[in-house]
C-alpha cells in the first residue's frame, strides 16, 4: 500500500476521533446544567414542559432537552401604585400601594401568565378599590393595618394559580382632595371645642358637688354639735331632777340662790363696777344661799 494513502487514513481516523472527542464534550457541556441558588431553570423537552431544576448540579438529555427559562426566585417588589377609590361614605381617596412577590411555581409562572407584573398591579388595584369601598374613611384612617392584611389575604387568593407568593402589601400613604382635608380640618376643630366644653361643664359640676358636700360635712357638724349640746342640757336637768328626787325641795332652793349669787358676782366685776344697782330682793338671795349652805345635807 502506498505510504499516502496510510497517511490519509491515518489522517482521516484522527479527524473521525477528533470529532468523536468534540462530539462528547459538547454533549457533557450540553447535559450538565448547574442552577444558581437563587434561580430555577425551566426545562422543555420538543416544546413541551419537561422539568424544573432546581439550585446545584442537574442533568438532561443534551440536543433533545433544553432550558427554556431562566426564573429568579428572588423576593421583588412592584412599582409603587396609585389608585383612587371611594370609601362608604362617598369620600374619593387616593391609596398609593406596593407588592413584594416570589415565584415558588416556575412552571405556572411562564405558561399562564405573561406579564406577571402588570397581572398583579392589576389586581391589587381591583382588591384596593374593593376593600376600600366596604369602610368609612374614619376606618381606613385608623384600621390601616387591618385593611393591609384584608388585601394580602386576597391578593394571595387571586394569584395562587399563577406559582407565587405575595409576601408583603403596604399602603404607603392615603391621601385626600383639599376640599375634604378642609371638612375634616373643621370638624376637628369642632370635635375640639366640644371636648373643651364638656371638660368645662364636669369641672363646674364637680365644684358645685364639692361645695354642696362641704355644706353638708357643715350642717352635719352643726347638728352634732347642738346634738352634744342637748344631751349635756339634759343630763344636767337629770342631774337636778335627781337631786331634787333625792334631796327633797331645798336641793332644788338651793340651786337656784346659788345662780342669783354667781348672776350677782358676774355684774360686779363687769364695766362699770363703781356703781352697782342691786334688785330689792337681792339681800334676800344672799340670805337664803348662805343658810342653806349652812344647812345644806352632807
Amino acid at each position: 500500500m502506498p505510504t499516502e494513502d496510510i497517511a490519509g487514513q491515518f489522517l482521516g481516523a484522527n479527524i473521525v476521533l477528533l470529532l468523536l472527542a468534540a462530539f462528547i464534550i459538547l454533549a457533557i457541556f450540553l447535559g450538565v446544567r448547574i442552577v444558581p441558588q437563587s434561580q430555577k431553570y425551566v426545562v422543555e423537552r420538543f416544546g413541551r414542559l419537561q422539568s424544573v431544576l432546581g439550585p446545584g448540579i442537574n442533568f438532561v438529555i443534551p440536543f433533545i432537552d433544553r432550558v427554556a427559562h431562566r426564573i429568579s426566585i428572588l423576593e421583588r417588589q412592584l412599582p409603587n401604585a396609585s389608585q383612587d377609590a371611594i370609601t362608604r361614605d362617598n369620600v374619593l381617596v387616593q391609596i398609593d400601594t406596593s407588592v413584594f412577590y416570589r415565584i415558588l411555581e416556575p412552571e405556572k409562572t411562564v405558561y399562564r401568565i405573561r406579564d406577571i407584573d402588570g397581572a398583579i398591579a392589576t389586581t391589587v388595584a381591583g382588591i384596593v378599590r374593593a376593600e376600600i369601598g366596604r369602610m368609612d374613611l374614619d376606618e381606613v384612617q385608623s384600621n390601616r393595618s387591618q385593611l393591609i392584611a384584608q388585601i394580602k389575604s386576597s391578593v394571595e387568593d387571586a394569584v395562587d394559580a399563577w406559582g407565587i407568593e405575595v409576601t408583603r402589601a403596604e399602603i404607603l400613604d392615603v391621601n385626600l382632595d383639599q376640599a375634604t382635608r378642609d371638612a375634616m380640618l373643621q370638624q376637628l376643630n369642632a370635635e375640639r371645642a366640644r371636648r373643651a366644653q364638656v371638660t368645662e361643664a364636669e369641672g363646674t359640676k364637680r365644684a358645685v358637688e364639692l361645695n354642696a358636700d362641704a355644706e353638708l360635712y357643715a350642717a352635719e357638724q352643726a347638728a352634732k354639735a347642738r346634738r352634744i349640746q342637748a344631751d349635756a342640757e339634759a343630763y344636767a336637768t337629770e342631774v337636778v331632777a335627781r337631786a331634787i328626787a333625792d334631796n327633797g325641795l331645798e336641793a332644788a332652793q338651793y340651786q337656784v340662790a346659788l345662780k342669783q349669787v354667781e348672776a350677782l358676782t358676774k355684774l360686779g366685776t363687769g364695766a362699770g363696777n363703781q356703781t352697782l344697782v342691786l334688785p330689792a330682793n337681792a339681800l334676800d338671795a344672799f340670805a337664803d344661799a348662805f343658810s342653806m349652805l349652812r344647812g345644806k345635807p352632807k
